[in-house]
């Protein structure tokens, strides 16, 4: 079953965070990975922690995990600190 990763973040180093978002994409393709959506939030209903949001699609959790987990985007965490705080979820 296709699986979700929701990221939920607010930007604090948009030089940065275009750099890791450049990265990431590419740490997607092994595990077939790709964004489906990605940019503001208007809350419908309630209030939004963060103000921007990123769906990323994936086949199955495993491969999702798997993508979460690996070296190549681990390696990248550190600048991903830099650039944003966020929350991750996988559905």
């Amino acid at each position: 079953m296709t699986s979700l990763v929701i990221v939920e973040l607010t930007p604090i180093d948009k030089t940065k965070l275009t750099e890791y978002s450049t990265l990431a994409a590419e740490t997607l393709k092994p595990f077939n990975g790709r964004f489906i959506a990605k940019g503001e939030v208007e809350a419908l209903y309630g209030e939004a922690i963060h103000p921007m949001k990123a769906v990323i699609e994936f086949p199955n959790k495993e491969s999702a995990k798997n993508w979460y987990n690996s070296g190549t985007y681990q390696a990248i965490i550190p600048l991903r600190e830099k650039g944003m705080k966020c929350q991750f979820h996988l559905m």
